[in-house]
């Protein structure tokens, strides 16, 4: 009787230890988010192992498995998304050769996939990779992230977005970076107001939140200074453009507001200018792209285009552009989607920073983490206060962007000529809701 009752736990401790053993697996520990795992003192599930990552700088280190969900090909943000995720995989390269994230290296590499940027597309892929990593890196576009954030929601699933529409301000699941669209066209209309006295806005833009968002901006900063608006959705395509061609032409505002691809506001301003408009383009910040000045709309956007964005170019003096520079190397082309790849990262490595700290990197203690962060270190790429993601979503939001103009011999073909600032309409703004709502 003994001797059955010793075999039988022998076999009792070897089946524990089996199940032990297949937690994770070589791709990247899909430990369920239903368990969680003790490493040393250190609480861990989706996306966290033990085991070094691939090619690991740090071999004793265990490995924070994080996806990339990008428009890598076909979509009309490939030119900038491309740089977008090599500068992302260059700044996690640097967090392990400076020693990690507490006793764990970042591997964005893994689980990089490319939504073509279709909403359809984008869900499929981050099925395919969730259950792998801990968070997402990247998820680039406003419809396509729409399209898996109920579920980024009931996982837990923290996330950097490559867009800035202004819902990301009322989802905890997504760190977002810089001013939003809306805000971000609220100050370009205030800024053509102060400085070309325009009396008229037009709004070109993609249907859906990301267009919306900037149009509503515009509207919004058009009502306060009592100029007249006009709103002209437009479908992605470079050949699509005629009709809102048409509209710039015939209605000739002072101001046109232009949201979408690099492509569209390239043959949108240059075949405006072809016949015969003379007024003011001001692109949000998606629609520029360096490789515009060898096309044959050059001269028409350095006639009359300006460019809203964030922060500032690629060749700006701060230490995180410095940083940026220096880690993607002198042979990298300048691209200011590498800019806004970088500084995207820094909001999710101080909140694996804090959860590490905090003793608990499970997929709930990271966005625990990122809830309780009140400033993030953007060394110097946004102004001090930036990255309050634990206030409200009107105390926390940034207001200040800055205005770029064409100028071919800048490394990304643009240069400031107006500084961070805050129109007077954003500074009013009382964000309560989704500005496109």
């Amino acid at each position: 009787m003994n001797l059955r009752r010793s075999r039988l736990a022998v076999l009792l401790i070897a089946l524990a230890l089996v199940a032990g053993a297949c937690r994770g697996d070589d791709d990247g520990g899909d430990v369920s988010a239903g368990g969680e795992e003790k490493e040393g003192e250190v609480a861990t599930d989706v996306g966290v192992t033990s085991e070094p990552c691939p090619d690991a700088v740090n071999k004793e280190h265990g490995c924070i498995y994080l996806g990339v969900i990008s428009d890598l090909t076909k979509g009309p943000f490939a030119a900038l998304a491309v740089p977008i995720t090599d500068a992302q995989k260059a700044f996690w390269a640097k967090v392990n050769k400076d020693g990690g994230i507490g006793d764990y290296d970042v591997n964005v590499a893994a689980y990089i996939r490319d939504n073509e940027y279709n909403p359809t597309i984008h869900k499929q892929k981050y099925d395919e990779i969730k259950g792998k990593v801990l968070g997402l890196a990247q998820t680039l576009g406003t419809p396509t992230t729409e399209a898996i954030i109920a579920d980024l929601e009931a996982e837990k699933v923290l996330s950097a977005p490559a867009s800035w529409t202004s819902l990301w301000a009322f989802k905890g699941v997504v760190l977002e970076s810089g001013t939003n669209y809306c805000m971000e066209t609220m100050n370009a209309v205030d800024y053509a107001v102060t400085e070309r006295q325009v009396k008229s806005v037009m709004a070109v833009h993609y249907p859906g939140d990301y267009g919306g968002d900037a149009a509503a901006g515009a509207k919004l900063a058009a009502e306060r200074s009592k100029l007249t608006f006009t709103d002209v959705p437009t479908t992605p395509g470079q050949a699509n453009q005629a009709e809102a061609i048409g509209r710039v032409v015939r209605d000739k505002p002072d101001l046109v507001i232009v949201t979408t691809g690099p492509a569209e506001m390239a043959a949108i301003v240059g075949q405006a200018a072809a016949q015969g408009y003379k007024g003011l383009f001001i692109g949000t910040s998606p629609t520029w792209n360096p490789g515009l000045m060898g096309t044959a709309a050059a001269p028409a956007l350095t006639g009359l285009y300006l460019q809203s964005g964030p922060w500032a170019p690629w060749g700006a003096n701060t230490p995180g552009h410095t940083a940026m520079r220096e880690t993607l190397g002198a042979a990298f082309t300048p691209n200011d989607g590498a800019t806004a790849g970088w500084a995207w990262s820094y909001p999710l490595k101080a909140a694996l920073e804090k959860a590490v700290e905090d003793g608990d990197i499970t997929r709930a203690g990271l966005l625990k983490a990122a809830e309780g962060l009140s400033s993030v270190d953007y060394e110097g790429m946004l102004p001090d206060g930036a990255g309050n993601y634990a206030a409200e979503p009107n105390d926390g939001v940034i207001r200040q962007s800055v205005i770029s103009k064409p100028d071919p011999a800048a490394p990304t073909k643009v240069t400031i000529v107006k500084e961070f600032f805050v129109g007077e309409t954003a500074k009013d703004f009382k964000l309560e809701k989704p500005c496109y709502q």
